[in-house]
């Protein structure tokens, strides 16, 4: 259903089912299609809807129909995840599409700042289907393993998969260790056995504010 012409192009081959897209990444249709704007709360969106960490509103659409519908978001690289019953867990603004099995949702991964006690969610997708994410560049995945924790620029995290615990650290980022300041207040850990995808970009964040 999910196939890729390039590397920043999303073709999906519709015959009546349906798929859910970041809205305004359809770029082109043929065919017969029908489209529905979704709003947060109900159907597992709400994790797609909003970004807790910014407050950035995110809206989806629902597209039905027979024919081809291709979807891009800003020339960005567009990797497929083919999901067995798994769950993965995405940051809400690198997910594109997901096709009709699989359920989206909400997930709670824990505090960042001890002072603040902010909360930080992140977008889920499970079931058996396939995904869409994008990155700025080609993402590239990570083995963690018991013997290997991974520690990741949170610019750079786009999502993982697997039996993964996840903790922030805060106090010395990838910046300040280099002589640089402005960087990230906090960093990323992971430990357990799964996958870890992280861009070869950093998205702007106001992790070092919170």
């Amino acid at each position: 259903m999910f196939r890729l012409q390039g590397s920043k192009v999303l073709a999906v081959d519709m015959t009546g089912d349906a798929v859910k897209a970041k809205n305004g990444s359809m770029v082109a249709y043929d065919g017969q299609m029908a489209f529905k704007k979704m709003s947060g709360g109900g159907e597992g969106l709400r994790g797609m809807v909003t970004r807790r960490l910014t407050g950035e509103q995110m809206t989806v659409m629902e597209v039905k129909g027979h024919g081809t519908c291709w979807f891009a978001d800003r020339a960005s690289e567009i990797n497929l995840v083919n999901l067995q019953g798994d769950k993965l867990y995405v940051e809400s603004s690198n997910l594109l599409a997901t096709d009709a099995g699989l359920r989206t949702g909400t997930s709670f991964t824990g505090l960042r700042g001890a002072s603040q006690g902010n909360g930080l969610f992140t977008t889920t997708v499970e079931g058996h289907g396939q995904a869409a994410l994008t990155s700025d560049g080609p993402a590239v995945v990570l083995r963690v393993s018991a013997q290997y924790p991974l520690t990741v620029d949170p610019g750079a995290y786009v999502a993982h998969q697997g039996n993964l615990r996840q903790s922030f650290q805060s106090g010395v980022t990838f910046r300040t260790l280099m002589g640089e300041g402005g960087g990230e207040a906090f960093q990323i850990r992971f430990e357990g056995d799964g996958l870890v995808y992280v861009q070869p970009s950093e998205r702007n964040t106001i992790a070092g504010d919170v």
